[in-house]
C-alpha cells in the first residue's frame, strides 16, 4: 500500500528524456515571455548526488535499493539520513528505482522538491518512514555515560585550579 503510493509520486517526477528536455527548451526558447529559470521537479538519483542532497538539506525523502551489491556502497546512508532527520526507506529491487530514473537500475534516489498538489501525500509518507525505520532508536546501544575514572577527575580539577589561577592574574593586570 505505502509502496505503491510511493512509486505513483515516484512516476509522477521521472526526470524528462533527452527528447523531452529538447522539445521544453524549444519552446521556451520560442516564448520570449517565459520564466527561463524555472525548472521541473525531478527525482534525484544516484549515489554521490543523493548523499550531497542528504548532506546539504536539501533531500526530503531517500530511497535506497535493497539489493545493492557490495552492501558497503549504501550502508552509511541511512545512518546519514537519520542525522541530518531526512526521512528513508528501502523497495525491492534496484531495477525498480531504476524504471523512474530511465537507466538499468539504481541504488538510491532523492525526492528534493515536489508540487504543491503533492505535498500532503509526500508528508505521509515521511511520517510512515519516519515512524517505520527510527522506531527502534531508543533501543539503540549507546557506549560510554559521560563518566570519567578518578585520574581523570583528578587531572580536571588540576586544570581547573590553573585556569583559576591565570584569570585572577588577568583580573589584577
Amino acid at each position: 500500500m505505502i509502496e505503491a503510493k510511493l512509486f505513483k509520486i515516484l512516476g509522477k517526477y521521472m526526470p524528462e528524456t533527452r527528447v523531452e528536455k529538447k522539445a521544453r527548451l524549444a519552446k521556451l526558447a520560442a516564448d520570449k515571455s517565459a520564466d527561463k529559470g524555472d525548472k521541473p521537479n525531478h527525482i534525484k538519483f544516484g549515489l554521490n548526488h543523493v548523499t550531497e542532497l542528504v548532506e546539504s538539506k536539501k533531500a526530503q525523502l531517500v530511497v535506497i535499493a535493497h539489493d545493492v551489491d557490495p552492501v558497503e556502497m549504501v550502508v552509511f546512508l541511512p545512518t546519514l539520513c537519520r542525522k541530518f532527520d531526512v526521512p528513508y526507506c528501502f523497495v525491492r529491487g534496484k531495477a525498480n528505482l531504476g524504471k523512474f530514473v530511465h537507466m538499468k537500475t539504481a541504488t538510491c534516489v532523492a525526492l528534493t522538491a515536489v508540487n504543491v498538489e503533492d505535498r500532503q501525500e509526500l508528508a505521509k509518507l515521511r511520517e510512515s518512514f519516519s515512524a517505520d525505520y527510527n522506531k527502534n532508536e531508543k533501543l539503540r546501544k549507546t557506549w560510554g555515560g559521560g563518566v570519567m575514572g578518578i585520574k581523570n577527575q583528578h587531572m580536571m580539577t588540576a586544570r581547573a585550579k590553573v585556569r583559576a589561577i591565570e584569570d585572577a592574574k588577568k583580573e589584577i593586570m
